[in-house]
């Protein structure tokens, strides 16, 4: 059996369980909850997931998505509906808009511990919540509007279901964990389509092959559990595909089979992409990963045996990383479903050293983080200055300017720091200085985004044109899409020579009376009602270039102007 599990969990008292969930809680719902509308929403995929559910409430139709008043079904609908419950109950406001993705990351991180209690000891759970906590990509994500974060953990929730549903004899408590595995993966279906199937399927799927174990499958309670499945994921999908004729061919085949299997979305990168992207967003941690891995490997079949649970937790790690790595359509969030299974087997592997005064492990991961964190400080110094393929790298330095040193200086304290604690031989103060060192960084980065707000958001100019809007006037957008506008303005905005993704819904429904092409734009702008046009200062100094009507500047960010066609007072 795995040499680092104690006595079962089971054993341990009650109190402690409650005790520790409790304090748990609480120091991840300051962690994660602190100043979550200190930022404007950015857009693309904070302003999409915020308008989609708006427009369903204002609407009253839960079953088609739609963005800008146009048929969107590139996702499922359950975060639209958890985000409309949000709306309903707090208002439209940027810290309730992120809730639930806080509430999931917690959530993420209460399971990550529990597992590991369960799988291992008390505190590799303990230790598994910290590293997780404090992972650059998760701690983001937890604080971000998007999918992402809420798919990962009902995954999450549901591989550890099965994984401890297998660990229980036969009974209701086994049961149980099996109808909860089915039902969240459903939830994870509904809430990002198909990989909600794939994932398990995939990880459940190769753990058997390997352990030889088809047998499991008799009693994972298969029929009941399928039935459970569809019960959850499937009247959605019909609702839609009733009510949408065209639902069916777009949502299966063009946004997973072609979305995975093409650049449709042109959203190509190389198969090494989330190998950068990992060593960077599981930092600090990442200086241990080599070493949980090597520790976890079996080196036989029997070792397979011997330690079913960490075997499940390394498949469930690489599998999706190679999954997502050889698709045609990649982007950073992808891998967050693997943060769990390394956040634990790297609590495992530390856990194993913990009280070891004399730990060569603790002290060389140390040293790797020293060297990792003196690369990514000049990854950030020298970018800047010597990427004229990327303008926006410098763009964004200047932005934050001075603040950038205290960004470098949070990020050398989280290597310098345990480095130093290492020489004292207590592994204790050592892995305690890594985590908290990462969560100062983690808030610094964190207060460090609101100097992007113009940059990624035009909420400043939203609420000029919402304080000076009338009954009547029109607000249009021009060769772009601001996908926080509406949300903001809380009204549908006519759009100018784009359709990006708005393309498919635009050729199912009648959308021409805001989705306009310039001869329209240049017959409304020179017409007597009041419009307001956002653009980008390129499409600016085009327009002035044409010499076709009067655009009056109102205001100005960064990257984007407001324009009247009228100077009269509203």
């Amino acid at each position: 059996m795995d040499a680092s599990r104690d006595t079962p969990s089971a054993n341990l008292p009650n109190k402690s369980w409650r005790r520790d969930i409790f304090l748990l809680t609480l120091a991840l719902s300051i962690f994660f909850g602190w100043a979550l509308g200190q930022r404007a929403l950015w857009h693309p995929d904070e302003g999409r997931y915020v308008e989609i559910p708006r427009e369903m409430v204002q609407s009253g139709d839960y079953v088609t998505p739609r963005l800008n008043g146009v048929k969107y079904f590139e996702k499922p609908v359950l975060f639209y509906w958890l985000q409309a419950g949000a709306i309903k109950v707090f208002g439209l406001k940027e810290w309730s808009m992120r809730l639930w993705s806080a509430i999931f990351a917690i959530i993420g991180c209460l399971a990550t511990y529990a597992a590991g209690r369960q799988l291992y000891d008390r505190r590799t759970g303990l230790l598994a919540c910290a590293v997780l906590a404090t992972t650059p990509l998760y701690y983001i994500l937890g604080r971000t509007i998007t999918l992402d974060m809420t798919v990962s953990v009902l995954l999450t929730l549901a591989l550890f279901a099965f994984l401890l549903g297998t660990r229980r004899a036969p009974g209701a408590a086994r049961r149980n964990y099996f109808w909860a595995f089915y039902i969240l993966a459903a939830l994870a279906t509904l809430t990002k389509g198909l990989i909600g199937i794939v994932i398990p399927a995939l990880v459940i799927g190769a753990w058997i092959v390997i352990l030889n174990e088809w047998r499991l499958l008799k009693s994972i309670y298969l029929p009941s559990g399928l039935i459970l499945f569809l019960l959850v994921a499937a009247p959605w999908h019909i609702l839609a595909a009733r009510a949408n004729p065209e639902f069916a061919q777009f949502y299966f085949i063009h946004e997973h089979f072609q979305r995975y299997l093409s650049k449709v979305h042109d959203r190509y990168q190389p198969p090494w992409f989330f190998v950068p992207v990992l060593l960077a967003g599981f930092f600090p941690w990442t200086a241990y990963l080599v070493q949980a891995f090597s520790k976890a490997w079996p080196l036989s079949w029997r070792a397979c045996g011997e330690n079913r649970e960490t075997l499940f937790l390394l498949l469930w790690a690489v599998l999706p990383f190679i999954f997502f790595s050889l698709s045609d359509s990649k982007l950073i969030p992808y891998i967050v479903p693997i943060l769990p299974p390394l956040a634990l087997l790297t609590a495992r592997y530390l856990n194993l050293h913990f009280d070891l005064a004399s730990s060569r492990s603790i002290r060389a991961g140390t040293w790797l983080l020293l060297a990792l964190a003196v690369m990514l400080a000049l990854a950030l110094i020298w970018l800047p200055e010597n990427a004229p393929d990327r303008p926006r790298v410098a763009e964004y330095s200047q932005v934050f300017g001075r603040y950038t040193w205290l960004i470098l200086g949070s990020l050398m304290a989280c290597a310098i720091i345990p480095f130093g604690l290492s020489f004292l031989r207590r592994p204790a103060w050592t892995l305690g200085a890594m985590a908290i060192s990462a969560l100062i960084f983690l808030r610094v980065i964190d207060h460090g985004f609101s100097f992007l707000d113009d940059k990624r958001s035009v909420k400043s100019l939203a609420l000029t044109i919402k304080s000076r809007l009338q009954a009547g006037d029109e607000v249009m957008t021009y060769q772009e899409y601001y996908q926080d506008l509406p949300v903001y303005l809380e009204r549908r905005i006519t759009i100018v020579n784009w359709l990006g993704e708005l393309r498919f819904g635009s050729e199912v429904e009648d959308t021409h009376a805001w989705l306009i092409d310039e001869a329209t734009f240049w017959q409304r702008w020179q017409n007597s009602h009041r419009v307001y046009l956002l653009t980008g200062r390129d499409n600016y100094d085009k327009l002035r270039a044409q010499g076709r009507g009067q655009l009056h500047l109102l205001a100005q960010t960064g990257s984007n102007v407001l324009l009247t066609n009228r100077t009269d007072q509203p």
